[in-house]
């Protein structure tokens, strides 16, 4: 074990319990926080461009122990000696990764002096490598570009017709994409692929869209060959609010949360898990799905087949509905904020009704998982206290009284940008950090 080369040490583990961040040829590693993070369950979809690498080989140790690095210097420039204390790595692996880093444009150096002694600074590159992130809603596409520290270069939301097929929507992504690209200025090459992000459960064994998904017209077509097909770069696919957890732990206010639930309330409403630092996908990959949670066993029948579910109390659809009944014209999610923010009434008895079915509901999950932190996303959060409020009133019902009570709950400060964001992420946390 002590002959090991450099490139095979990994930071927070040793040389045995770094088997559990591998599964098949597929490296999965989170850079959510300072420690070794692992995908829980089955891994994420591994692009089909992607090249196999053997477990334990030394460039997939390499990439993870380079991943560690990018995450330390996504705070700034920092010299090889900090670098080596923020990581837990030893100088020498540290040096040759930022020598690979250097050669293939993704970091630069320069000489300082530190207490006295020279030290080399390293700085990562923004246009050394750019990641995609997409987002497809029910009626809604945004496309972002990323550098590699995590600055937003392009970005852009365009609508989609209501019951729009996935090829609609993959071409409406392509377009979008080559427009942004050309506008930013930023070449193909430099694109190490796309991370996104479908609003429906992902079945992970076959990269489909399972049955339940608030875009039925995707159920069961292969999206994963269809995207890199189109787009010809490497496609991480994943549920909508799986991205929007990674985003929260990446890109937002938590980066350090080692246990956080993220929810989206929208068309849908569905949630993802950031448990022991990694993703949590469960057993084929269809995990949060609290939309589907029973509220009223006598209620509505729920698209899913069940009644009463969440999802028939608390949408934003079925908000719409409510408040739309003997008016003329089709409310939006953006006219509900307006008119509860302007004191509606009926708006304001709406929202606090959902607000407490979410919150029940998210109490019986915290009692299960025990959450640091719980994030409320999707179209309605501009409603900030007027959301939360009842949602909090719920949780602390519901809950055991130690976990409402030490559960944080939180207004995602992404607003909408929060899953093409994490689509993002993904790319960065999954495609092996190099120019080829």
């Amino acid at each position: 074990m002590d002959d090991l080369p450099p490139e095979a040490e990994i930071a927070g583990t040793s040389p045995l319990s770094h088997r559990a961040t591998r599964c098949g040829s597929c490296v999965n590693f989170l850079t959510t926080t300072l420690k070794t993070g692992t995908l829980n369950g089955m891994p994420t979809p591994r692009s089909t461009r992607s090249k196999l690498r053997k477990p334990g080989s030394q460039s997939a140790l390499r990439q993870l122990n380079q991943q560690r690095i990018i995450e330390a210097l996504r705070g700034g420039p920092a010299t090889q000696a900090e670098l080596a204390r923020q990581t837990g790595l030893s100088t020498a692996t540290v040096s040759n990764i930022v020598k690979i880093m250097q050669a293939s444009g993704l970091a630069s150096t320069e000489p300082v002096t530190s207490s006295g002694r020279r030290a080399l600074n390293v700085r990562l590159n923004d246009n050394g490598a750019v990641a995609v992130g997409i987002d497809f809603g029910r009626r809604h596409l945004r496309v972002v570009l990323a550098s590699l520290s995590y600055r937003v270069i392009a970005e852009e939301s365009v609508h989609l017709p209501l019951g729009h097929h996935a090829s609609e929507g993959i071409r409406a992504a392509t377009e979008l994409l080559t427009r942004l690209l050309a506008e930013s200025g930023v070449e193909r090459s430099a694109l190490l692929g796309a991370g996104v992000g479908i609003p429906g459960p992902i079945d992970r064994r076959s990269s489909t869209v399972a049955p339940g998904a608030i875009l039925p017209e995707w159920v069961g077509i292969d999206i994963l060959s269809e995207m890199e097909d189109a787009l010809e770069i490497p496609v991480y696919l994943d549920n909508d609010a799986n991205l929007g957890a990674l985003s929260e732990v990446t890109w937002g206010h938590h980066r350090h949360v080692s246990n956080l639930l993220f929810i989206k309330i929208g068309s849908g409403i569905g949630s993802g898990l950031i448990l022991n630092g990694g993703t949590y996908y469960g057993n084929v990959g269809i995990t949060g799905e609290i939309g589907h949670a029973t509220i009223h066993e006598q209620g509505l029948i729920c698209r899913c087949g069940n009644r009463g579910c969440l999802e028939t109390i608390a949408s934003t659809t079925t908000m719409i509905e409510l408040l739309s009944r003997g008016k003329p014209g089709k409310l939006t999610p953006v006219d509900l904020v307006r008119s509860a923010l302007e004191g509606d009434p009926a708006t304001l008895r709406v929202i606090d009704d959902a607000g407490l079915a979410v919150g029940r509901a998210l109490g019986n999950v915290a009692n299960l998982i025990n959450p640091e932190v719980i994030v409320v996303g999707g179209p309605l959060a501009g409603l900030n206290g007027l959301l939360l409020d009842p949602i909090r009133r719920g949780l602390i019902r519901h809950a055991v009284p130690v976990v409402g009570e030490t559960t944080s709950l939180a207004i995602s400060s992404l607003g909408d940008r929060a899953e093409a964001l994490g689509g993002a992420a993904l790319v960065f946390a999954q495609s092996v950090i190099r120019k080829t």
